[in-house]
Order: C-alpha cells, then sequence, then structure tokens
C-alpha cells in the first residue's frame, strides 16, 4: 500500500452491506442526548437520515436554503430544528454558526450532506464555480466555524458525504475554478468529491487528540432522489442507464438503491462501534471502501461495481495541500486547535 495512504483504508467486514437500510443500522443504537447537524437534511438520503437519527433520540438541526421547502419535507418530525443557512454564502455560514455557538451546546455530529451535480458553469459572489463551492468549500466553512463545539462534545464524528464521482477527476490544484480550463460538469463535480475524500483525511489528523473522528462516503446508486435534476438525459443514455426516450431501464432501476439503502452508510459511518478508533477513511456499502488499484471493473449500467476509491482521494500529501489551499481560498486559517 502507498505509504501515503491510510492503513486502516480496508474494508473491516461490518456484516452489512449494499441491501442494508439505515433503520438496520440504527438499532440498538442510542443518541438520546446528542446534538446533530445535517446539511441538506431535508431532502433525499438527508431527509432518510434525520428520520432514522431523531428515531434513535438525537436532536437534529437542519441548516436550509430553502426554508419553505424544507419545513414542508419536515412537517410531522419531532425534535429537530430548521434554520437559515446558504453554503454558498459565507456571511450565512457564519450567522448560522455564531447562533449555534452562542447556544452552548456540543456538537456531537456533523453531516455534510448536501450537495448538486450536473449542473452549468455557475460562480458564487466570490468567483468559485458552484459545485465546489455547496459540495467542498461550504463544508470546510462550516467545519471550521464549528470547530468549537465538535471539540466541546468529547467525542464527536464529522461526515462528507461524498460520492463515487470523485473518480471522474482529481482535484485540480492549479485551476479548481475553471478559469483556464474548458468546464465540464463532471470533472467538476468529480474534483469536489475528491475533495470531501481528502478533507476527511486531513480533518481526521487534526481531530484525533479532540476525539473528533472524520469519514467520507459513498451512498451509492441511488434512484429517487433529486440530485441529478439538471443532468442533460443525452447523458443518461450516453452512460446506459437510460433508453433513448430518456425513461430509465427497467434492469437497472431494478439494481439501483432505495433511498433508506442510500442513507445506511451515512448511519453507519455517523454510529458504527466499528469505526470507534478509526478515522480519515471512505466508506462504502456500510463498510470501509477498497482501495481502486485498476482491478474493479466499472459499469454504470451495473452499480454493483460502482465501488472502491481512489488512491489520490485519500493521499495524505494532497489532502494537507488542500487544506493549505482552502485556506487561502477562503481567507482564513482553520488549524484545528
Amino acid at each position: 500500500m502507498t505509504q501515503n495512504i491510510n492503513p486502516l483504508q480496508q474494508p473491516v467486514h461490518s456484516g452489512f452491506n449494499a441491501a442494508s437500510t439505515a433503520q438496520e443500522i440504527i438499532k440498538g443504537i442510542d443518541l438520546n442526548g446528542k446534538t446533530v447537524i445535517i446539511t441538506g437534511g431535508y431532502a433525499g438520503i438527508g431527509l432518510e437520515t434525520t428520520k432514522v437519527l431523531v428515531s434513535a433520540g438525537a436532536t437534529v438541526i437542519i441548516p436550509a436554503r430553502d426554508i419553505e421547502k424544507a419545513g414542508k419535507n419536515l412537517m410531522g418530525i419531532d425534535h429537530i430544528e430548521l434554520e437559515k443557512m446558504d453554503l454558498m454564502d459565507p456571511d450565512s455560514i457564519d450567522a448560522f454558526s455564531e447562533r449555534f455557538l452562542a447556544s452552548g451546546r456540543n456538537l456531537d455530529l456533523l453531516i455534510n450532506n448536501a450537495g448538486i451535480m450536473w449542473v452549468p458553469l455557475r460562480r458564487d459572489d466570490r468567483g468559485f464555480e458552484s459545485q465546489l463551492a455547496t459540495n467542498y468549500l461550504g463544508q470546510f466553512h462550516l467545519t471550521a466555524r464549528l470547530w468549537p463545539a465538535l471539540k466541546k462534545a468529547g467525542n464527536a464524528r464529522v461526515l462528507s458525504v461524498s460520492s463515487y464521482g470523485h473518480q471522474m477527476a482529481p482535484f485540480d490544484f492549479e485551476d479548481p475554478n475553471f478559469v483556464n480550463r474548458e468546464y465540464q460538469t463532471l470533472a467538476g463535480y468529480g474534483q469536489s468529491k475528491t475533495a470531501c475524500n481528502l478533507f476527511s483525511v486531513a480533518l481526521d489528523e487534526r481531530g484525533k487528540k479532540f476525539n473528533i473522528r472524520a469519514y467520507s462516503l459513498h451512498p451509492g446508486s441511488v434512484y429517487g432522489t433529486d440530485l441529478g435534476r439538471e443532468e442533460p438525459i443525452d447523458l443518461y443514455i450516453q452512460m446506459g442507464t437510460h433508453d433513448k426516450d430518456g425513461k430509465i431501464k427497467p434492469e437497472v432501476e431494478a439494481k439501483l438503491k432505495t433511498i433508506p439503502q442510500g442513507a445506511a452508510t451515512t448511519v453507519w459511518c455517523a454510529t458504527s462501534p466499528d469505526l470507534q478508533n478509526t478515522g480519515g477513511v471512505y466508506c462504502e456499502n456500510c463498510d470501509i471502501a477498497e482501495i481502486d488499484l485498476g482491478k474493479i471493473e466499472h459499469r454504470y449500467d451495473e452499480p454493483t461495481t460502482i465501488r472502491g476509491v481512489q488512491p489520490y482521494s485519500i493521499d495524505q500529501e494532497n489532502a494537507e495541500r488542500l487544506w493549505k489551499l482552502s485556506e487561502e481560498m477562503l481567507g482564513f486559517t482553520f488549524d484545528g486547535e
């Protein structure tokens, strides 16, 4: 194994698998008295994660850009708090974090779940490409601001919901915002998810002494979310998942995860005793993922082959380089102290 890769990046044979559901994972787990923040916790696998953690006794705080939509989706769920926040707006992140810190509460679990995909080239007010800003830089900023509350918890976890999509692109340290290269939406998505993986590696290294552990994860190929709502249908057809009329092929749909299955790895990373002394790893199918050394054949029409983690996305030197670049881009130091 490469010397810059965490030796713990290998399956632990958890007893769960790709078909396991979030409710199966949470059985026997008591989260009474625990405080959780989940970005995007009001839709798709984020909403399922919210429901399952609440069912185990947690109080879940959900920062959302669209309060009206979030409120409708969360109606009837107890022990949740809905807050305004936009991951592409640094002032909004600061304001939300200040409100939470002022409450004096510990933060036991931070789940950076929100994300966008397959969007045309957009930039925020700072000139940052939108997928990088939402899927990674906003999460880095939020984690930094909430760090005092994570330290107070004494046994906290930080999760970055990444994706197999990290395999689509390494991080481009020379031109992360597509200023001097042609924009390709999947390259933008891929590098943002590679960044999530690298962030967890570097964050775990800083958090260990405070008993804060960090993980990144691939939820799986999940049917029924709105993540790909802006994707051109031609891309789906090209990947072999949809027919010429733009309809998903029944044999492909049958192999995709349900939303309860898609939330399972998040819940496993958030609560599993198997990870008590482990961090800085990338997980999938409710286990630590296998490193992809080029021996896994990937086919988009066969979701079970969409697995494995690229070494470049968990390399410790890349992780430290990205950490420094992130501080420069955001204009503040996150030293983890």
